[in-house]
């Protein structure tokens, strides 16, 4: 039943989506041509790829922990599951993960935070994209969080930083040592009310030129419901819907206005 709901969503999405014809404002127009729809394949794309690859041979189990969707509040769910099986199942594909890395080339983000890191597949798109820049990143999962850095250190990336633990903890703590975030990756947990609430809270460090991406927003009904929330929410001027990934804007010179585009 979860596969039909999600199927009959991307129906839907299907329907509504336009193409760059039908954008009429020049920001969100340019950020689709330029970032979102670049063809461009950058070398930087094969490094990812290659270590993606050797991820999904590595059948070694580490202990995962659910801090999101189907976790009970205070009684988190741990398992053991395969390298191979995350890389495969819960890494960012390479089409989201090439995307990150566009955005973040394009806007050129200073200081950058990732809720949910895994093993570090997205991080290493998006550190790569900006290796000047740092990124602050968020993992539930002491042995991902380990085997990311190793992942990270093994392409020659330095500017992460790796916290371990429960988002509701330590989302806080990172906070009060950023004076502003320019790009936001929210991509570990899946429901409506902690999507939400970290939503909230880094928004409080969004300024004019930030920029802000969920992942799945079509997940589940939750989710929807978050996004659409998120879509209201009197500090967002625009958003982008791309079906697996929200990207939401800031600029007080945009009309407020939400584009739904072909991906």
């Amino acid at each position: 039943m979860k596969m039909i709901n999600h199927g009959l969503r991307y129906l839907r999405y299907l329907r509504n989506a336009t193409n760059a014809f039908k954008v009429h404002s020049p920001f969100i127009y340019e950020v689709y041509t330029k970032a979102i729809q670049d063809n461009t394949t950058y070398e930087d794309y094969k490094k990812v790829e290659s270590m993606r690859k050797e991820l999904l041979t590595n059948n070694n189990p580490i202990e995962v922990i659910d801090f999101g969707a189907g976790a009970q509040e205070r009684h988190y769910k741990s398992s053991l599951k395969r390298i191979s099986e995350i890389a495969k199942k819960t890494a960012s594909t390479p089409k989201n993960g090439q995307t990150l890395y566009r955005l973040i080339k394009y806007f050129k983000p200073q200081t950058m935070l990732e809720l949910g890191t895994s093993i570090g597949i997205s991080t290493a798109y998006q550190a790569l994209a900006a290796p000047e820049s740092k990124i602050h990143c968020i993992e539930g999962a002491a042995n991902a969080a380990a085997k990311a850095e190793e992942n990270l250190k093994y392409l020659g990336l330095k500017n992460f930083r790796i916290e371990i633990g429960n988002f509701d903890a330590l989302l806080p703590k990172i906070l009060k040592t950023i004076d502003k975030l320019d790009y936001v990756f929210f991509d570990g947990n899946h429901r409506k009310e902690p999507t939400l609430n970290y939503f909230n809270q880094c928004a409080e460090k969004a300024h004019n030129n930030s920029v802000f991406v969920l992942d799945d927003i079509h997940w589940s009904k939750g989710m929807e419901e978050a996004w659409e929330h998120i879509q209201q929410d009197e500090r967002v001027t625009a958003t982008i819907d791309l079906f697996f990934l929200g990207i939401i804007f800031f600029k007080k010179e945009l009309s407020k206005e939400h584009f739904i585009l072909k991906y």
